[in-house]
C-alpha cells in the first residue's frame, strides 16, 4: 500500500492531513502546468462536525472525488450514520459511487466514476 494511503488509513484521531502527509514523487510535479485547471480534482477531507457536510457535498456536486477521513466522528454513532447517509444520498443524486476504505475512510465519486471494490494486488 502506498505511504499516502497507509497514512490516511492509520491516521490518529488528533492528526490533521497537511502538506507533509503527501509523498514527493520527484520530477513529475515539475512537468505539471500549475496554472492549468483540471476538470476534476481528488480532494482529501477530514470530517469533524456535521457543519462540514454541506461543503463536502458541494465538492461532489461540483464533480470532484472526495477521500474523507471520518475517524473524528466515529465515536458519535448518530453523527457518523447521518453523515454516511447524507454522503450516500449525494452519490445517488449525481449517479456516482461511495465506498468505505478501511474503518475510517470513505471515498465519494461524482457522475461517471465507479469504485472497483476488488484489490489489484494482494488479491490471493
Amino acid at each position: 500500500m502506498s505511504k499516502f494511503i497507509d497514512k490516511l488509513i492509520k491516521a490518529k484521531k488528533s492528526e490533521a492531513i497537511g502538506d507533509d502527509d503527501f509523498v514527493d514523487i520527484g520530477q513529475y510535479e515539475e512537468i505539471l502546468e500549475k496554472d492549468v485547471p483540471a476538470e476534476m480534482y481528488v480532494r482529501v477531507a477530514q470530517l469533524t462536525t456535521q457543519n462540514e457536510l454541506p461543503e463536502l457535498k458541494k465538492e461532489v456536486y461540483d464533480g470532484n472525488i472526495l477521500m474523507i477521513d471520518i475517524s473524528h466522528i466515529k465515536s458519535d454513532k448518530s453523527m457518523s450514520e447521518r453523515a454516511v447517509r447524507d454522503l450516500k444520498q449525494v452519490a445517488v443524486d449525481v449517479h456516482g459511487d461511495i465506498a468505505g476504505v478501511g474503518e475510517n475512510q470513505i471515498i465519494v465519486t461524482p457522475t461517471g466514476i465507479r469504485i472497483d471494490r476488488t484489490k489489484i494486488i494482494g488479491k490471493y
